[in-house]
C-alpha cells in the first residue's frame, strides 16, 4: 500500500501528534508498505528550527524507512492566536503542493488537531482522486474554543462548516476515542464511516526501569516521592492547579512535583512558582523523545492533567499509554469522561476532578502515605499496557485504509 500522511508534527518533534504519527508508520514501513509523510522542518513549541534543519520549500529525508518531505511554513512559537493561524494555513497551503509532487499514493491520510493538515489532506485526496481519511486527533476548533483562543462568533461558526465539510467528504474518519465517535454523530456524521482507532504505546521504547541516577541528581530529586508532569504546558492542561496542589504540600518535603516539558504557559508557571516561592516544584528542560524512558524513571507517580472543560471530558491523553507501559500507578485529574473510566477499569491510579487543588493534594499525600495501594496501581498499571500498544493500533489503522480503498474502489466498479 502507498500511504501519504499529513502532519505538521513530526520528529524530532516530541508532542502528542508527532510520536503517534510516527510510532505506527514505522509499524507500516517495517511491515513492506510505502510510506511517505508531509511535515514542516521542526520547530515546535518554541518557534525556533531544530539543529540541522532548514525552513526550505522542499527537503527530503528518511526515517526509520519512512520517506520524510519537509515544507516551508510560517515559523511561529505555540502561542498566540494570529501568528499561529498564520502557522497552520501556510503548511495548508505548502502540504498541499506537496502532495500534488509525490507519487499518487492509495490513500491520504491527515491527522488533527492541526486542522488545516486536513484540508490539505482533502484537497490531495479529492484532485489525485484518492480516497481521504480523517485521523481525528482532537475536536478543533471545539478545544480551542475551550481555552479561550477564539470566542464563539462568526468566524468560529465558519471554522466549524468547514470542519462538518470535511468529515462528510472524508472516506473514513479514524477517531481516536469513543466520545469523538458519539460527538460526530450528533452532529449528523454518518456512523457507518466512522472508525474507533484508541491511542496506545510503543512497547519495545517503553518498560520499567532503574531510575536514571543523571536526571535524578541533576534535578535534585534523590529520596524524594515524584509526581511527574511529562508533556505540553499548554492551554488545555490547566496546570496552575498543579502549583495550587503542590502549595498545599510545601510542608511536606517528602514530595516534589516534576515538570518537564514545553508550552504556551511554562513561562507562566515558572514565574508563579518562584513568586510563591514552591520549593518542592522542579521545572526541566524539554528532554528528546529518546530521553522519555530515563524521565520516566525517576517518577514514583505520574501525573496527567487536563483543563476543567467539558471539551476535554472526550480526549484520552496518550501519556497516559506511557505511564501504563513504565508500570507507574498514574493520577489522573480531567473532567470524568472515557479516560477517567480507562484508568478506573483498570485500577491503573487514582482519578480527581478537574480544577480542585486541594482533592490533587490529597490524591497525592495518599499515593505517598500508602505503598501497598500505590504498587497495586503501578502492577494493574503495568499489566494493562499491552492492551493497548501502538503496533495494535498501527493495524487498525491499516484496516481503515483498506476499507477507504475498498468503498473507492466499488464505487468506481458501480
Amino acid at each position: 500500500m502507498k500511504i501519504l500522511f499529513l502532519s505538521e508534527n513530526f520528529p524530532p518533534e516530541t508532542n502528542a501528534a508527532a510520536t503517534r504519527v510516527f510510532e505506527r508508520a514505522v509499524y507500516w514501513a517495517r511491515w513492506g508498505h510505502q510510506v511517505t509523510v508531509i511535515t514542516q522542518a521542526p520547530n515546535f513549541p518554541h518557534g525556533k528550527l531544530f539543529e540541522g534543519y532548514r525552513n526550505d520549500w522542499h527537503q527530503v529525508e528518511e526515517i526509520s524507512g519512512i520517506r520524510v518531505v519537509r515544507v516551508k511554513t510560517y515559523i511561529s512559537a505555540n502561542r498566540g492566536v494570529a501568528r499561529r493561524t498564520l502557522d497552520f494555513v501556510s503548511y495548508g497551503v505548502t502540504a498541499s503542493m506537496a502532495g500534488l509532487g509525490v507519487a499518487r499514493p492509495d490513500v491520504v491520510c491527515a491527522t488533527s488537531p492541526q486542522f488545516f493538515a486536513a484540508v490539505a489532506g482533502w484537497f490531495i485526496g479529492a484532485l489525485r482522486r484518492v480516497p481521504f481519511v480523517f485521523e481525528l486527533g482532537d475536536l478543533w476548533p471545539l478545544s480551542i474554543s475551550a481555552v479561550g483562543a477564539m470566542k464563539k462568533g462568526v468566524a468560529l461558526s465558519a471554522v466549524e462548516q468547514v470542519e462538518l465539510f470535511l468529515y462528510r467528504r472524508s472516506a473514513r474518519v479514524a477517531a481516536l476515542t469513543h466520545a469523538f465517535k458519539r460527538n460526530l454523530i450528533g452532529r449528523g456524521i454518518d456512523a457507518g464511516k466512522i472508525d474507533i482507532v484508541i491511542n496506545g504505546v510503543d512497547l519495545p521504547r517503553y518498560a520499567p526501569r532503574p531510575r536514571a541516577a543523571n536526571l535524578e541528581r541533576d534535578w535534585n530529586l534523590a529520596g524524594k516521592f515524584v509526581v511527574g508532569y511529562v508533556g505540553t504546558h499548554g492551554m488545555a492542561h490547566g496546570l496552575i492547579n498543579v502549583l495550587d496542589a503542590a502549595e498545599r504540600l510545601r510542608g511536606d518535603d517528602r514530595i516534589r512535583f516534576l515538570f518537564v516539558g514545553a508550552g504556551a504557559e511554562r513561562d507562566m508557571l515558572i514565574a508563579t512558582a518562584e513568586g510563591r516561592g514552591l520549593t518542592n516544584v522542579v521545572f526541566a528542560n524539554p528532554q528528546p523523545k529518546d530521553a522519555m524512558p530515563a524521565v520516566w524513571s525517576v517518577v514514583d507517580a505520574a501525573l496527567v492533567h487536563l483543563k476543567d472543560s467539558p471539551a476535554f471530558a472526550e480526549v484520552i491523553p496518550s501519556k497516559i499509554f506511557e505511564a501504563m507501559a513504565m508500570g507507574l500507578p498514574i493520577l489522573f485529574a480531567a473532567p470524568a469522561g472515557e479516560a477517567t473510566e480507562l484508568v478506573e477499569r483498570h485500577r491503573a491510579g487514582l482519578t480527581v476532578a478537574a480544577g480542585d487543588p486541594q482533592a490533587l493534594a490529597d490524591a497525592v499525600r495518599r499515593l505517598v502515605d500508602n505503598k501497598e495501594e500505590r504498587e497495586g496501581f503501578a502492577r494493574a498499571s503495568l499489566i494493562a499496557a499491552p492492551k493497548h500498544s501502538r503496533e495494535t493500533q498501527a493495524r487498525e489503522m491499516l484496516d481503515v485504509f483498506d476499507k477507504a480503498i475498498g468503498q473507492l474502489t466499488g464505487q468506481a466498479k458501480s
